[in-house]
C-alpha cells in the first residue's frame, strides 16, 4: 500500500505538469495568432481581396495624438475599401492611440519594433487584420535630396510617414493634406493587395514599370512610381488636385484574385 504522502506528491508533479505544458501551448497560441500578420507582402492579398476565407476586414490605425489622418482621409479610405474588396461581412476601423515612439527618424526595423510594440489586431477566424501606423518621424533613408512618404512592409503592414506628409503641407499651402493622406494610404494598400506584380503572379504584366519594378507604367495610375526626389515631389503634390485612381490593368488584376 502507497503512503499517502507519497500519492499526494505523485498528484502534485502531475498538476504541475500539466499546468506548464498548458503555458506553453497558450504561448504557442499566441505566436500562432502574429503568424498570419507575419507574411512577405502580397501574401494576403486573395486573401483581403475575395470572400472566400476572410469574410470580415479589421483596419487598426496607430498613431500619435497629434498625428491622427484627417476624418476625410478615413472616409476616403473606407469607400476605396468597399470599392475594390468583396467582403460580404463588416470591414471596421479601430483607432489606437499611442505615446510618440521615440528614436525618429525611424529604420524600417524600428518600424517593425513599434508595431510588435502597439499591434492589438491580428487575422483570426473569419477576420482579416490590417495594421496602419501613422508615423511621428520620417524614415531613415530620408536624405537631403529623397524622402519617403509611406512603406508596405509586411502582408498586412503600412507605415504612413504622417510627419513628413505634414512638414510638405505645412512647407506649402496649396497642398492639399487629404489628398496627400489618401493617395499615400491607399497607394501603399495597393501594394499589399499585390500591385504591381508583387508576387510575380497578376494576370496582366504588361503594365509592369520595367523601370521602376513593383509599380504602375500609367502615368495617371494610383500605382504609378513617384520620383522620391524632394523637389520633383514637391512639384508633383502641387498639381495633384484628386487622388488618382487605378488604370484599368491594375484593377483586372485585383478582380482576377477575387475583388472587385
Amino acid at each position: 500500500m502507497k503512503h499517502p504522502r507519497i500519492k499526494l506528491l505523485f498528484i502534485l508533479l502531475v498538476f504541475i505538469g500539466l499546468t506548464s505544458c498548458k503555458k506553453d501551448d497558450e504561448a504557442s497560441v499566441v505566436d500562432d495568432i502574429k503568424a498570419e500578420n507575419r507574411k512577405e507582402l502580397g501574401a494576403s492579398a486573395e486573401d483581403l481581396l475575395s470572400n472566400d476565407i476572410y469574410t470580415n476586414l479589421t483596419v487598426e490605425f496607430v498613431f500619435a495624438s497629434t498625428y491622427r489622418p484627417t476624418n476625410a482621409t478615413i472616409a476616403n479610405f473606407r469607400s476605396f475599401l468597399n470599392e475594390r474588396l468583396n467582403k460580404s461581412g463588416d470591414i471596421t476601423f479601430i483607432e489606437n492611440v499611442i505615446d510618440s515612439p521615440d528614436g525618429a527618424p525611424f529604420s524600417l526595423e524600428e518600424i517593425r519594433d513599434i508595431e510588435n510594440t502597439n499591434r492589438t489586431k491580428y487575422t483570426t477566424g473569419n477576420t482579416i487584420a490590417v495594421y496602419v501606423f501613422f508615423s511621428n518621424g520620417s524614415s531613415s533613408n530620408d536624405t537631403n535630396t529623397t524622402v519617403t512618404l509611406g512603406t508596405a512592409y509586411q502582408n498586412t503592414s503600412i507605415v504612413v510617414y504622417e510627419k513628413t506628409i505634414k512638414d510638405f503641407v505645412n512647407s506649402n499651402p496649396n497642398i492639399d493634406l487629404t489628398i496627400l493622406e489618401t493617395t499615400t494610404l491607399q497607394h501603399e494598400f495597393g501594394h499589399i493587395l499585390g500591385l504591381v506584380n508583387i508576387q510575380d503572379d497578376d494576370i496582366h504584366t504588361d503594365h509592369e514599370d520595367t523601370a521602376h519594378l513593383k509599380h504602375c507604367i500609367v502615368e495617371e495610375c494610383l500605382m504609378y512610381f513617384e520620383s522620391s526626389n524632394r523637389n520633383q515631389v514637391e512639384t508633383m503634390l502641387r498639381s495633384l488636385n484628386q487622388v488618382p485612381a487605378m488604370d484599368p490593368l491594375c484593377i483586372a488584376d485585383l478582380q482576377a484574385k477575387g475583388g472587385k
